[in-house]
């Protein structure tokens, strides 16, 4: 009886959701905002564009040897390699090499090697890299792309790709004009002084940016919050969006396709499309599925409601702050690293990179409005208007296996109504664009080139 009457809800629910997305032309409603300190005075935004550069200091560097200096030691539990979180004898040795080894000034440099911009929009200044090309073709333009990060990453996730997109080579003819900004309250874009600022917020003030760069149509790229950024984008403006590539979709509503295939898919998995893959990550035994949600999603909770208590803590404590971000680099990239003593993290990474990572949130003191993020989304609820409605532009999907959350072909058609391409990759996980810039810039490049060849069609 019970099985009758869920099937029946599911039924219902998934008609009204069918009724509510007939249209094809629906498209996500926004009103400017003002995020800046204060009552908002300015009769006339300013479109001023001014170069920034990342700089630091001795007074910088002395204060966080100090603080790392003062730091109390904590003894990790036998055995317990990262299951308890990030192992404290193995962040003995992290902490030993930011302090000793690692050379911020240097990690300056290679920050500093493409151009910084902050142009202020809706009250706030707004930071981003903007890296053209050296050369072009004749006879071809370069293509716009924003590229949009997520959290505990940075705008840095993407230095590794940038030169992939933006110098010509035998394998590709498409060039790229790269745009990457910093979500207002990450890294060197200032922090929205109000509540309320969400994903469509940030997604409204980036295509005022690239209109501010003289762009009309350009693509998306997006992963973890950028993903979300990036569909809203598209939600809000379609006709400019070329086309939306992601490597993250966790499903948004849970309507009947969905909860069907949740449901029959081990046993029919022909019929809903399952590969084994698929298989392999969906249907673990149940209280497994169970232990791995709770394992990996306490912060998701602690930022989702109060994050400033937590966030005061790490934005006094460069140690706290490097194994809390750290950690997230560790599983998120393999859930199997957390059986490793030294959480497998230079298996991906260097502690150089990982390190310019914590070295953006740490003087930027960004990590409590970063965390806030999570408050403003989550805050007003599951049913946001942009979680019911689907993505009708070019939508390419990178599905990395190693992903925290898998989201079969199935799912992600649910909400990318026009889902040109799905493509399983080899390696990777959360932060793909990072761990495997090569396999994502192809991935990329190889969406958007069918999407050019189709436009460019008679």
């Amino acid at each position: 009886m019970m099985l009758i009457l869920v099937l029946v809800a599911l039924i219902a629910g998934g008609l009204i959701t069918f009724l509510l997305q007939r249209s094809g032309d629906q498209v996500l409603k926004t009103e400017d905002g003002w995020w800046g300190a204060g009552d908002h005075c300015e009769t006339q935004e300013d479109v001023t564009i001014w170069p920034f550069e990342v700089t630091t200091s001795d007074e910088e560097l002395e204060d966080l040897y100090r603080r790392i200096d003062q730091t109390r030691p904590v003894l990790s539990l036998e055995n317990s390699q990262f299951h308890y979180g990030f192992n404290s004898h193995y962040l003995k040795k992290v902490v030993s090499y930011w302090r000793h080894d690692f050379d911020w000034r240097r990690q300056v440099t290679r920050l500093n090697q493409y151009p910084h911009f902050k142009t202020r929009i809706e009250g706030i200044d707004l930071h981003y890299i903007h890296v053209k090309p050296k050369k072009v073709p004749e006879g071809t333009k370069a293509v716009p792309l924003i590229m949009v990060h997520g959290w505990p990453g940075s705008f840095y996730e993407f230095y590794g790709m940038i030169p992939l997109l933006t110098e010509m080579s035998d394998s590709t003819d498409l060039v790229f004009e790269v745009v990457c900004p910093s979500i207002p309250g990450y890294g060197f874009s200032e922090a929205p002084h109000k509540t309320g600022f969400d994903s469509v917020c940030a997604a409204r003030i980036f295509h005022k940016l690239m209109r501010r760069l003289g762009y009309q149509q350009f693509y998306a790229h997006g992963g973890d919050w950028g993903w979300l950024v990036t569909s809203n984008m598209a939600q809000l403006e379609p006709r400019i969006i070329k086309g939306l590539h992601v490597n993250f979709a966790p499903p948004s509503t849970l309507g009947l396709p969905l909860a069907l295939s949740l449901m029959f898919g081990w046993w029919f998995p022909r019929l809903f499309g399952f590969t084994d893959m698929d298989i392999q990550r969906l249907y673990p035994c149940m209280e497994k599925l169970v232990k791995e949600s709770v394992a990996e999603s306490g912060y998701m909770h602690i930022q989702a409601t109060k994050p400033d208590t937590v966030g005061r803590a790490l934005n006094d404590s460069p140690v706290g702050l490097a194994a809390y971000i750290l950690e997230k680099f560790s599983t998120w990239t393999c859930h199997d690293f957390r059986d490793l003593e030294d959480g497998g993290l230079t298996r991906k990474f260097t502690l150089d990179d990982l390190l310019t990572n914590v070295m953006i949130y740490w003087t930027s003191g960004c990590i409590v409005s970063s965390m806030r993020f999570y408050k403003e989304n989550f805050g007003k609820g599951l049913d946001q208007p942009h979680s019911k409605m689907p993505v009708h532009v070019p939508t390419g999907f990178a599905c990395f296996p190693n992903e925290v959350m898998h989201s079969p072909k199935l799912w992600v058609k649910q909400k990318y109504h026009n889902l040109v391409a799905f493509s399983p990759m080899a390696c990777g996980g959360h932060f793909a664009a990072m761990e495997e810039p090569q396999l994502m810039a192809e991935d990329l490049q190889k969406f958007i080139k069918t999407i050019e060849k189709k436009t460019k069609q008679p």
